[in-house]
């Protein structure tokens, strides 16, 4: 899975998309007028049903999102008579830029007792000299670092937790940072002996730049909201890498993380559920990252995503078919398929369908209004998501690009890795190079 594709295997997907669309221009040019009327009627159609799904889908998410948060301000969190010491693992390779500030924020922690084992799978920079530094008592926080040879972000994880030794652990990307009361948030869920993992509240820290401030209202309306919604019922799909606590015992009882997807945090938090644990959200548990400032390199990370999460499903694709006992889980897992393979590749081919009947057949107008009360749409889901967040509201004029720029942009580079994970083509798994942003 680590090699590359030969270029022959990824023009095979790029033509078979490009012919596809080809082909259905080449037909509507010679069927005669009825035909013609006829397709435009089945656009409109089609363009109401697509309008109703995008409808449902948000409503969806914003009622049982809305429900959570109320719950959670209203009847208020139980708390932890006794807090458990946390053992926080944090995997890094070649992350010398970022290492340091991501230590000094877990030394900043408001948490009684914690130990901090920094993972160095075998950088080439200078991150184990700098985390090296760190080691010792640091306030509440005893900071380890070890070293092992290059394996992979979860081969790196399971090293860290096979070496700590407290009941919850809390695993954290290197190139992120975390607020002083995110362990204190997450903990107190822990009270419900069901509850294997918290995930927590990502958000984008680089906000200088357009791309970075679209990614900002993405990690806000589009990821976190659907955590918020699946938090209400317990059955969150993904606990992200930047800040996630789990119960130890349930780590142990799944065996930790795999390492054959590119997706490890879908892949583990998938098998917690599967084993019958809950996974519950936590907003004031929160983690700054820094998001891709370069479009290809967004491209990367989101291609990667998105084989990783297929590959994920695929291993548990019986999920699919076991909507009783665990219907939460159900739901969740369909959402998360939906969401990676589905959904993508009708955004795409609707943009696509719609603009070329719009110049072939004068439906022009038709393509505008529905551009705008899409538009009209997405600015509603923005107010009310920064509004949940208590965000900056700076980032709600973003809605009037974030469909269609951003978000088609997103969709294109998941039809294609959805194609090419079909047809199980290599990939490599790629690294961002970090600028520690300020």
């Amino acid at each position: 899975m680590n090699g590359r594709n030969p270029i022959w295997k990824s023009l095979i997907v790029v033509f078979a998309t490009v012919g596809l669309t080809v082909g259905f221009v080449v037909v509507a040019l010679i069927v005669g007028p009825d035909i013609q009327s006829l397709i435009v009627r089945a656009v409109v159609v089609m363009l109401v049903i697509f309008l109703a799904i995008l409808f449902l889908r948000y409503f969806a998410l914003i009622w049982f999102a809305y429900l959570g948060h109320a719950e959670r301000n209203v009847l208020g969190m139980k708390e932890l008579h006794e807090l458990p010491p946390i053992s926080i693992i944090v995997p890094a390779y070649n992350e010398g830029p970022v290492i340091e500030r991501a230590l000094t924020s877990l030394m900043k922690l408001e948490y009684p007792e914690y130990e901090v084992l920094v993972v160095d799978d075998g950088s080439t920079d200078d991150t184990l000299r700098i985390a090296s530094e760190w080691e010792g008592q640091r306030g509440p926080g005893e900071f380890r670092v070890v070293t092992k040879p290059n394996g992979g972000k979860a081969s790196a994880l399971n090293a860290g937790i096979a070496m700590s030794k407290h009941p919850l652990v809390f695993c954290m990307d290197a190139d992120s940072y975390v607020e002083p009361r995110t362990l204190l948030e997450a903990a107190r869920h822990f009270v419900d002996p069901a509850v294997g993992a918290v995930a927590g509240n990502v958000k984008v820290e680089n906000r200088g730049k357009l791309i970075t401030k679209l990614q900002a209202l993405e990690y806000i309306e589009g990821l976190n909201l659907a955590r918020r919604a699946q938090g209400f019922v317990s059955a969150v799909n993904i606990v992200p890498g930047p800040v996630g606590l789990f119960r130890r015992e349930a780590l142990e009882e799944v065996g930790g993380y795999d390492t054959d997807t590119f997706a490890e945090d879908a892949d583990l938090t998938l098998k917690m559920m599967s084993a019958g644990w809950r996974v519950e959200y936590e907003d004031q548990a929160i983690a700054w990252s820094e998001a891709p400032e370069r479009w290809m390199d967004l491209a990367q990370q989101r291609y990667r995503w998105t084989r990783g999460i297929l590959q994920a499903i695929r291993k548990r694709k019986a999920l699919f078919l076991r909507p009783f006992p665990d219907f939460p889980l159900w739901v969740s897992t369909v959402q998360l398929g939906f969401e990676a393979l589905v959904w993508p590749v009708m955004n795409v081919f609707a943009h696509l369908f719609f603009a070329i009947v719009a110049l072939m057949f004068g439906a022009g107008e038709l393509i505008v209004y529905w551009m705008i009360l899409l538009t009209l749409l997405d600015l509603v889901a923005a107010l009310v998501t920064v509004s949940m967040e208590e965000e900056s509201l700076s980032l709600v004029p973003m809605a009037l690009v974030y469909r269609f720029v951003f978000i088609l942009f997103l969709d294109v580079v998941k039809m294609f890795a959805t194609m090419e994970e079909l047809f199980r083509l290599d990939m490599g798994w790629g690294k961002l190079e970090r600028v520690a942003a300020t």
